[in-house]
């Protein structure tokens, strides 16, 4: 059922966000250059690996030796913008069609930190990962990772449609307001090594 409604309202999502979705595709285009979309390796249900979709928002700029410059030297203008507001994170939309993500749950962390967790944290990977979820909008990047995965773990022992829809409003009402959504210039977080 969960999986349905998923995919209905992304369905919806993206028809009616599509304006936006093309404006932004273009505005990416015009000042960033291809690609467009940023792929990264997360990963999903039972550790499963999948690539998440994302609007690019920093450049490939290289030193002198041919390594990638700090993110704060990369990141955009137009990038900052779309971090600020969220809105780089609107192509998940098409990983939920795809049945990689669903709008609310744990969200899907690096393939290494899989390692890290200990037995309680695992649990996070017992359900699909979400967009957003009960992390998000109890304090997000302002978080330490051990009440993240808290947080995480928590929804996933009393996860529910009820929920999902309670956190649904308040992401909204979170990005609206812009509460939590970056806590530096380039939105970067500390990597979770299993000590921090």
């Amino acid at each position: 059922m969960k999986q349905f409604i998923d995919k209905y309202l992304a369905i919806l999502g993206i028809i009616w966000l599509s304006p936006i979705l093309i404006l932004l595709y273009f505005v990416i285009l015009l000042t960033m250059g291809s690609p467009v979309i940023f792929k990264q390796e997360r990963s999903g249900k039972n550790g499963k690996p999948f690539s998440i979709f994302k609007f690019r928002s920093m450049t490939d700029k290289k030193d002198d030796n041919g390594q990638l410059l700090p993110n704060d030297q990369r990141i955009t203008k137009t990038g900052k913008v779309l971090r600020k507001t969220s809105l780089d994170e609107l192509p998940q939309l098409f990983n939920v069609l795809k049945g990689d993500l669903s709008l609310v749950g744990p969200r899907p962390l690096h393939m290494e930190y899989n390692q890290y967790y200990n037995e309680e944290q695992a649990k996070r990977l017992d359900v699909t990962p979400g967009i957003t979820g009960w992390a998000q909008i109890n304090g997000r990047n302002n978080l330490t990772w051990n009440e993240k995965f808290e947080l995480d773990t928590w929804y996933v022992n009393n996860k529910s449609l009820k929920l999902d829809i309670y956190i649904l409003f308040q992401t909204v009402l979170k990005v609206l307001k812009r509460n939590d959504v970056d806590n530096s210039k380039t939105g970067q977080v500390e990597k979770f090594n299993g000590q921090n």
